[in-house]
């Protein structure tokens, strides 16, 4: 019979085995090219889905929600519609991400959706960006990279302690 370690057998005890060597094999406290690709996805979906949201919103004029009818004509808008759609997507990304990773790490490494949001106001909505504006997203450039430099995932010994000592004896073969 061949050995399959630890992590095949029972991933939930590698997660939490005292071991480095056994806890790293889970790969839930790195950040591969799939989780990438989510934190991504949460960064365009946003910020394209709120481009469009706002692109319609203006085609549609102003609305009020003591008009009911105004309210639903809007969201048939095809932009309006297609950038529901898309926030949608943000908030199955954002959950996606939120599941591996601690708030701290996924909402600053997201906010680069600012940067890109800004962009599409500029070249595709025509607002005007101010050079503060400009200023404030160099800021949080910076700051994404210093975010990314620390652990996706808070390691608590203690939670790790006790649901060790809940595990179910072993029986010896």
């Amino acid at each position: 019979m061949r050995f399959l370690g630890v992590r095949a057998l029972a991933p939930e005890v590698a997660h939490h085995h005292p071991n480095k060597r056994f806890r790293n094999l889970s790969g839930k406290n790195r950040v591969t090219f799939r989780k990438y690709l989510v934190l991504a996805g949460v960064t365009l979906c946003a910020s394209i889905g709120d481009s469009l949201l706002s692109r319609g919103m203006k085609q549609v004029g102003g609305i009020s929600l003591n008009h009911l009818p105004d309210v639903i004509l809007a969201v048939v808008n095809p932009s309006v519609a297609l950038g529901i759609l898309l926030l949608l997507g943000f908030f199955a990304s954002y959950m996606t991400a939120l599941s591996w990773a601690d708030l701290t790490y996924v909402l600053p490494a997201t906010s680069l959706g600012y940067v890109l949001l800004t962009l599409i106001a500029k070249f595709y909505l025509h607002e005007s960006v101010t050079t503060w504006r400009w200023i404030g997203i160099v800021l949080i450039s910076a700051g994404v990279g210093f975010v990314t430099q620390g652990p996706a995932l808070t390691h608590h010994p203690a939670k790790a302690q006790a649901n060790q000592e809940y595990e179910p004896a072993r029986r010896e073969p």
